[in-house]
């Protein structure tokens, strides 16, 4: 099993979708609760949400592992990335809902983190490096869309609804103001709700590879499931629900990239 997909395009947009991935290692399957084993923390058909993007001359890269065995948004070293909230960490023990993802004993001790890290990690941010580098060395900057979804309601880790777009720049350290600006007039232009630096600021991917003064422009963009798809198992993707939203997706999209063009 390969880990880790990318698609080069030939813009200076990369998507990276990290939490995507369904894929579970047998050994590790054997291990997991019932519940968990529906990976109900998947960022589903984000892949298929923005599959247009490549027409845009975008670059893709996809995590192909679930989440459950390594999440790809979060710091090598399990840093915390929201104090004073739940924790969702490197290796999750436990589903947004809190229930266990492993059975009693069965959780993962600290050198299989670490294997887990060495073995799906590491590859996909190396792949990212990578080609964040490419585009910058061909474009003379670099914009990173960091895509993500999630369910519309999740009261564990946060009160009442999220937004319907709820895009991140780690609070204008991410990416020039003027490109986080961009993005979200084009998210509010359509009738969904939208908010900048919120309930979401950007995870691990924006946090630690935007670098405006280095030319590297990295914006987080979480979108709610109700806008796309059914939020309860199988998980029904709608196609009518995500054309429509993928009219605004384009636009934001768009956005990024007349931004890039500007500044030429």
């Amino acid at each position: 099993m390969q880990r880790r997909r990318l698609i080069q395009g030939a813009s200076p947009l990369l998507i990276s979708i990290p939490h995507m991935g369904t894929f579970v290692p047998p050994d590790l399957k054997h291990r997991m609760t019932a519940e968990a084993l529906k990976l109900p923390d998947t960022d589903w058909h984000v892949d298929k949400l923005y599959w247009f993007a490549q027409e845009m001359g975008a670059s893709l890269l996809m995590a192909t592992h679930s989440r459950y065995v390594v999440d790809l948004n979060r710091p090598q070293d399990d840093q915390h990335l929201y104090p004073g909230q739940v924790k969702t960490g490197l290796c999750p023990l436990e589903t947004f809902d809190g229930a266990p993802i492993y059975r009693a004993g069965d959780e993962p001790d600290e050198i299989e983190k670490l294997n887990r890290v060495a073995s799906y990690w590491l590859p996909y941010h190396e792949t990212l490096e990578e080609e964040i580098a490419r585009i910058k060395a061909e474009h003379g900057f670099a914009i990173v869309y960091d895509a993500h979804s999630i369910k519309t309601e999740v009261p564990r880790l946060f009160e009442g609804r999220l937004w319907d777009l709820n895009l991140g720049s780690a609070n204008g350290k991410s990416c020039a103001p003027e490109m986080a600006e961009a993005a979200f007039k084009a998210a509010s232009a359509s009738g969904y709700s939208a908010v900048l630096n919120k309930r979401f600021v950007g995870g691990h991917i924006t946090r630690h590879y935007g670098n405006p003064a280095n030319d590297v422009h990295a914006l987080q963009v979480e979108l709610t499931w109700g806008n796309y798809m059914d939020e309860t198992a199988p998980y029904l993707y709608r196609t009518e629900k995500a054309e429509k939203l993928q009219l605004t997706l384009k636009g934001v999209l768009q956005a990024l990239l007349d931004w890039g063009a500007s500044r030429k």
